[in-house]
């Protein structure tokens, strides 16, 4: 029985992807279509679970088959050709160079938000609009913190007091930002409202939003091996963006798939965006405390010194 229960679960890693993104696919055709047909929904409701034990279980597997065709595809004479060149080179292998091209595309994304929802806001004289520019104005000012270049022309180093300034004033925009988010949240449960998606983007933005999540996280856990202030403040700002990503996401499943009882989307909505708020007060507390830790270490360390 062992034996057929691993046969069942544990395939080759194309079987395992071409089988599971066939059961998702299915399932997300019966949403979208929609099919009325109670076998077909049936099934592919049975086949998106199928596909979802098929991912966890082999995931580990799944890594490695993806890490080997990465680094297959970094030996491409097209990658090759691009890792030639100083810049090309500086990007695969600096990981702090990485992340200020990603700080800057963020920033540009953030900008372009900040005009829609302004503008959003004036059309339709909402709060809702208002409420979201402030958040990416937030966002967008802890990037431009980071961002600004100081006299070595070097944005990410290794526990300078700079970078731990830069780290504090992030944590303290963070606590503004929290304002923002409950303010975001609070008007999404007293309105009944949240964030809408037509057709096939709800998806799309799943798919983002567990991407951005999982991504965030990871990051996270790799730039504490840098020992750069700047750059886990860096991975801060993507993890808080991410976390509004699921919130978003939350409310937009709710608001498609969800039921007609006001109370229950109120619920979740305030449970959501309550843990949301929370982690980020927390978060924005820690960097803080941690900031003003190192900076009170440092300048004892210069008054000893003289």
């Amino acid at each position: 029985m062992k034996r057929r229960f691993k046969n069942l679960i544990f395939f080759s890693p194309r079987l395992t992807i071409f089988l599971t993104a066939l059961g998702f696919a299915l399932v997300i055709a019966v949403f979208v279509v929609p099919i009325k047909f109670a076998p077909i929904e049936y099934f592919s409701y049975i086949a998106s679970a199928y596909s979802l034990t098929l991912t966890i279980a082999n995931f580990p597997r799944l890594l490695r088959f993806l890490k080997a065709k990465k680094q297959m595809l970094l030996q491409t004479k097209f990658f090759i050709k691009i890792r030639s060149t100083g810049s090309g080179s500086r990007f695969f292998e600096d990981v702090r160079f990485r992340t200020e091209i990603s700080m800057y595309q963020g920033l540009l994304i953030n900008i372009l938000y900040i005009a829609i929802e302004i503008i959003s806001g004036i059309i339709y004289k909402s709060a809702w609009f208002i409420s979201l520019a402030i958040y990416y104005f937030l966002l967008a000012l802890m990037r431009i913190i980071l961002l600004r270049k100081n006299k070595n022309k070097n944005i990410f180093r290794e526990k300078t007091e700079e970078e731990f300034y830069r780290y504090r004033a992030c944590g303290i925009v963070l606590l503004f930002m929290n304002q923002a988010l409950a303010g975001i949240v609070i008007f999404m449960v007293h309105q009944n409202r949240g964030f809408e998606y037509s057709g096939i983007l709800i998806y799309a933005n799943a798919i983002y939003a567990f991407y951005a999540f999982t991504m965030a996280v990871i990051n996270i856990v790799r730039s504490r091996r840098l020992h750069s202030p700047a750059l886990s403040a860096a991975k801060v700002i993507n993890f808080v963006a991410a976390m509004v990503s699921m919130l978003s996401l939350t409310t937009a499943m709710l608001a498609r798939y969800g039921t007609d009882d006001p109370h229950f989307r109120a619920v979740m909505t305030a449970s959501v965006g309550g843990s949301v708020c929370t982690i980020t007060i927390l978060i924005a507390a820690f960097m803080i405390l941690k900031a003003n830790k190192n900076l009170i270490k440092k300048e004892k360390h210069h008054a000893g010194k003289k």
